[in-house]
């Protein structure tokens, strides 16, 4: 099914050659958002051979603006964003090897991964600085390329990181920032989506097709409404102290003291909470545990969610619960503990 892609391999710094590369490469993707289905979709309209989706949310309706893949039908049965994708994928590219987990990414689960299989190229499409910093870390470890991306309101910004050639996140960042503005508190709008996912979909594609010397070495912003588009030179700005990517490496965001089981989802009225070991939740027993208690409890195969008072809680198979209106971790504790404690 050459034919498919022969427009592709009409560019001449992919090629025929190139076109093999990509169908062998295996992409992890981790987030299913906006920059995760754009990212998505131009990789396997692209032919890579295998990608890999990781995303711990749900189909929202908020998220149709801007969010490319999924539909009303979706939201409506708050399908797993990793599974409505999946679904949309296999239905434009059937050659495309499509892995979907809904999990959240950890240190640990995130070093499983790499070990058990070979990956090529990460790309984030994530809204959360620890998990990016863990992405860092590994990539640094296991000397995988990945492409930064991030947009908020009109604004954007993308980083390649190669290890060993290029600075790192950690290098630039120095130590993950607190709070800033988010989707959640300043809006997004659709086209600064689609121009970071340009660029790291652009990267992705010299990576995957064997021209990695191509690649930009500079950092690029921009802001659509202000007309205004930024690329610094950050070269200087490589660390041989870094703890990240330095000669003494200690990799700080994999150590398990670093792990947390709470987190506040960026920019949301919302905790996540893992529980504290591993294994699958039998939602058909908790579906009937709660309805015993008077909850009315939607549910799909991947989750159930009931609302008590000002608060929505969503329960995944693996065990994570979001308790949906509130920041307090304490409070969505509590909820936690009275319901599946």
């Amino acid at each position: 099914m050459m034919d498919r892609y022969s427009r592709q391999t009409l560019f001449a710094p992919i090629g025929v050659e190139g076109q093999r590369q990509i169908s062998d490469k295996h992409v992890l993707l981790i987030g299913a958002g906006a920059l995760g289905t754009g990212n998505a979709e131009a990789l396997v309209r692209a032919g890579v051979g295998k990608l890999t989706i990781i995303d711990r949310d749900y189909v929202e309706w908020s998220n149709l603006q801007r969010q490319q893949l999924y539909s009303e039908e979706d939201a409506k049965q708050k399908l797993p964003k990793a599974i409505a994708a999946k679904n949309r994928l296999q239905e434009i590219n059937v050659e495309v090897e499509l892995v979907a987990l809904v999990a959240d990414v950890t240190a640990e689960s995130l070093e499983q991964r790499i070990k058990a299989e070979k990956v090529d190229l990460m790309l984030d499409a994530t809204d959360n600085f620890d998990i990016r910093m863990i992405m860092n870390d590994v990539a640094q470890k296991y000397e995988i390329p990945w492409v930064y991306g991030a947009c908020v309101g009109s604004y954007g910004l993308t980083f390649t990181i190669l290890p060993g050639v290029t600075p790192c996140l950690h290098c630039l960042l120095k130590k993950v920032p607190l709070g800033g503005a988010t989707c959640d508190t300043v809006g997004i709008i659709a086209p600064a989506v689609g121009m970071v996912v340009s660029h790291q979909v652009a990267e992705a594609l010299k990576i995957l097709s064997g021209n990695m010397e191509d690649c930009r070495t500079k950092l690029v912003s921009f802001d659509l409404w202000k007309n205004q588009y930024v690329a610094l030179e950050v070269q200087k700005l490589k660390d041989l102290n870094c703890p990240s990517c330095g000669i003494q490496r200690t990799y700080p965001n994999i150590s398990f003291k670093n792990q947390t089981k709470t987190a506040v989802l960026c920019g949301r009225d919302s905790v996540q909470i893992r529980p504290s070991s591993d294994g699958e939740r039998n939602l058909t027993e908790l579906k009937t545990i709660l309805e015993n208690q008077g909850l009315p409890v939607e549910n799909n195969p991947y989750l159930l969610s009931f609302e008590i008072k000002d608060h929505r809680i969503v329960a995944f198979k693996d065990g994570r619960v979001l308790v949906h209106g509130t920041k307090n971790i304490n409070e969505a504790k509590s909820l936690y503990y009275r319901y599946f404690g």
